[in-house]
């Protein structure tokens, strides 16, 4: 047993279920908008103290309770992101799938001719630097012998000039 930790007996979690539960719920669905998850997330914190997975601090159990229910939800949300990610790379990949590699070259030739109307030529070669050859921000303000807000700037630019065109090449416009 470590120093300031308690083991709980299941009346101590009880009681501690009765005094946190709505407070802990609360925060829970405040983070997920979600009642069902919110008390999901809540009786996971409950369930790790009876199996012993956790301990608590003998004073600090309202912190630590309320703590370990806000990590809980952004595990969640964390979650659910990475697989709505994984969702949207999986559809893009479907879709990429079904390109045919005339459409890839054409798109390839397309974005090309887009690089090389940037301007200032800065734009050009910092896009180059950063998205063929893979540099970092920093790397590339330490190539060129600018701050890295230019080089954020530039890029930006860049890829603005490089949307612009491609919506006028797929609208039909020159």
């Amino acid at each position: 047993m470590y120093i300031g930790y308690m083991t709980q007996s299941k009346g101590q979690i009880e009681k501690l279920f009765m005094q946190y539960h709505q407070d802990m719920l609360r925060v829970a669905v405040m983070l997920l908008h979600d009642e069902e998850e919110a008390k999901d997330i809540v009786h996971d914190v409950f369930g790790r103290l009876l199996r012993g997975e956790t301990l608590l601090r003998e004073k600090s159990a309202r912190a630590f309770l309320m703590t370990s229910v806000r990590n809980a939800c952004l595990n969640r949300i964390r979650d659910a992101r990475m697989q709505e990610r994984a969702k949207r790379l999986y559809l893009l990949e479907a879709e990429v799938e079904t390109t045919t590699t005339e459409q890839l070259e054409a798109e390839s030739r397309l974005l090309l001719q887009g690089m090389e109307r940037l301007y200032p030529p800065m734009c050009q070669k910092i896009v180059q630097m950063h998205f063929r050859d893979g540099q970092t921000f920093r790397e590339i303000s330490q190539r060129l012998g600018v701050s890295e807000t230019t080089v954020y700037k530039h890029l930006r630019q860049a890829l603005t000039q490089l949307r612009t065109y491609l919506n006028e090449q797929q609208n039909g416009e020159n």
